[in-house]
């Protein structure tokens, strides 16, 4: 009996894995390590390991719209970096996973920007969770050579 008890809870575990799907709008009042002037909206489709996601980014002057994918397989994917206007092109390689117990997910990527010093790798790490208030929280890590930081991102689902 105990057994299968321990079965079930884990098969009902197993599929509490967060859903992302929607229209999320940041909270920019308990959003930090933002350009001043930036808004974001997000736009995700979620289907098994995949994640579709399509990003606003809304400044004063300037409204761009960038999409990505990550497939949470662990497994390392080459992918094209979106880098800012007048930044030097970049190359990357990313690794996404569902952290333990399928509370959020873990996006990992590397990239080698070429600059007239030479190459500059970076490494940000998203993490992604639902807070218990329902709430798509995005803590970012970002790490290279010239600078360390980090950001926290809140969204409301729309």
């Amino acid at each position: 009996m105990t057994a299968a008890i321990l079965a079930l809870s884990a098969i009902a575990f197993a599929a509490a894995r967060p859903n992302f799907n929607g229209t999320w709008t940041m909270d920019r009042a308990r959003s930090f390590g933002l350009p001043p002037d930036m808004n974001q909206t997000l736009t995700i489709t979620q289907k098994d390991n995949r994640i579709e996601l399509e990003t606003k980014l809304i400044q004063p002057n300037n409204e761009r719209t960038v999409k990505d994918t990550y497939t949470l397989d662990g497994k390392e994917y080459d992918f094209t970096p979106v880098v800012p206007p007048n930044q030097p092109p970049a190359t990357g390689k990313r690794t996404a996973v569902w952290l333990p117990g399928d509370r959020g997910i873990q996006v990992t990527d590397v990239t080698t920007a070429e600059t007239p010093k030479g190459p500059v790798k970076t490494q940000t790490v998203r993490k992604w969770t639902i807070s218990s208030a329902g709430e798509l929280v995005v803590d970012m890590y970002v790490d290279n050579p010239n600078i360390s930081y980090e950001a926290k991102r809140i969204f409301i689902k729309q």
